[in-house]
């Protein structure tokens, strides 16, 4: 399968790049420095760009089975990237006929709000992280109305552990004995997961400790 990671430098875009070279796919990896990913195999290809320009999504794009987007804005916390970044995505998925998205959002957006504590709610993203919050919310209005095969993995906090399998995942807005943290490791594994399932084909997935 070829696939085609956007933001494969960050946190957990390089770890995903590397989790689905081991089970043998053909991996794009598309971020302004490539090079900065550090991985090498002969079934990876590094390609250079800005997801804000659309000529530069658009070549990237082109010949991919499935498009994995995990966007991150850095230490900017106005950035639009995510739902810019992602318009132009489904744009270009659109004129070349790639239909599998899978996306990564956060948990707390739109009814998985329900499943955050107070310190989520008011402290971190109803003040801190307030305009980030409202990009992944747009992020995710974009890929849902796409009328593509998309998913939308929405993890709680990151955390540098190793992958361990155990976190719940699918639960109901309605669950709040969540840690509200996951490792990058489970995240980067949840979403090469869906390369190969479609058991939240067309939903958007919380998971978390």
């Amino acid at each position: 399968m070829k696939i085609i990671v956007f933001g494969a430098t960050g946190t957990v875009g390089r770890l995903a790049v590397t989790r689905m070279l081991d089970e043998g796919h053909d991996v794009t990896a598309f971020a302004r420095w490539p090079e900065r990913l550090g991985e090498r195999s002969p079934r990876l290809t590094l390609v250079a760009g800005d997801a804000l320009n659309p000529k530069d999504v658009d070549a990237a794009v082109q010949g991919h089975d499935v498009v994995v987007v995990a966007l991150g804005a850095g230490a900017s916390r106005k950035s639009v990237i995510r739902s810019q970044g992602t318009l132009n995505i489904i744009r270009a998925m659109h004129r070349h006929g790639v239909r599998r998205l899978i996306c990564q959002s956060t948990l707390g957006a739109h009814e998985s709000w329900s499943n955050l504590n107070f310190f989520w709610k008011r402290i971190m993203f109803g003040f801190l992280l307030r305009p980030a919050f409202r990009d992944h919310e747009l992020q995710e209005n974009l890929v849902q109305a796409s009328g593509l095969d998309w998913t939308i993995v929405r993890p709680g906090a990151f955390t540098d552990g190793p992958a361990s399998g155990a976190y719940k995942e699918g639960f109901k807005p309605s669950d709040r004995s969540l840690r509200l943290k996951i490792s990058r490791a489970d995240v980067a594994g949840f979403l090469t997961r869906q390369l190969s399932e479609a058991r939240y084909l067309r939903r958007a997935v919380g998971i978390s400790y």
